[in-house]
């Protein structure tokens, strides 16, 4: 017997608490016969005004990280996806995102695990880019250390970012689509081979299917890109129209 509704699959996802993108983004995404089941990471929605700031909600999510994981793994998932991408590369690339991993494995009783450090360079090898890449994030400048030694650990350039430094953590998901299309010019140029988003909670799915069709080059959504490499790494292969081209082609 297996799972009424999730009877392709049934993967796990954590998220920070204040997170409201990752659940409708991967819904709207997942095949009929694949059900998505969500555990929050519990962080307070506190303001964000500094780079401090910052680094204490990455740590807040940090510290949440085994306990998200408990509860869902009680629902007996077939795969597990990490919902949020600042966790994957914060104080460390790849590193830091092999860490993670190492930290879950314990508790995750054999079933693997998508992250963000996993599918960015998976959907940038599957587009052929060889080079130039642009990042937009959601946060602080902070981050740009990190982003820049992600992109170096995984073989790229970047050639310009964009922290749009949102005020707290539930704020990202009221960013607009006029804030997301900003981002994408303002780092966008005939140089750049493919621009790549973080922050899971910006609602960028839709945004990045829209921008590849006007700006004519790879847009990667994190969101889109993670249960991308999820879907293909537990072997469901569907051609998922309307989502982009990764999951349409490839």
């Amino acid at each position: 017997m297996v799972d009424t509704l999730g009877w392709r699959g049934k993967f796990g996802v954590i998220t920070p608490s204040t997170n409201t993108v990752v659940q409708p983004e991967y819904d709207a995404i997942c095949p009929a016969g694949v059900t998505t089941h969500i555990g929050r990471m519990h962080i307070p929605d506190d303001p964000i005004s500094s780079d401090g700031d910052f680094d204490e909600l990455i740590r807040r999510i940090d510290v949440a990280l085994e306990d998200a994981v408990k509860r869902v793994m009680t629902c007996k998932p077939d795969y597990f996806v990490l919902g949020i991408s600042s966790e994957s590369i914060w104080g460390g690339g790849l590193e830091k995102a092999q860490e993670i991993v190492k930290r879950m494995e314990p508790l995750l009783n054999g079933v693997q695990v998508s992250q963000a450090a996993d599918a960015l360079p998976a959907a940038l090898k599957a587009f052929d880019v060889k080079k130039k890449i642009s990042v937009v994030t959601p946060y602080f400048p902070v981050a740009e250390p990190h982003i820049q030694q992600f992109a170096a650990d995984i073989g790229y350039e970047i050639v310009k970012t964009y922290h749009m430094s949102c005020k707290s953590p539930t704020l990202i998901a009221h960013t607009s689509e006029d804030q997301c299309w900003e981002a994408l010019r303002s780092v966008d140029s005939n140089e750049v081979e493919a621009i790549i988003q973080f922050g899971a909670n910006l609602p960028f799915a839709a945004v990045a299917a829209e921008a590849e069709k006007r700006l004519k080059k790879p847009i990667v959504a994190v969101n889109v890109a993670t249960v991308w490499h999820a879907l293909r790494s537990f072997g469901i292969h569907d051609r998922i129209y309307g989502q982009g081209r990764l999951l349409w082609e490839y």
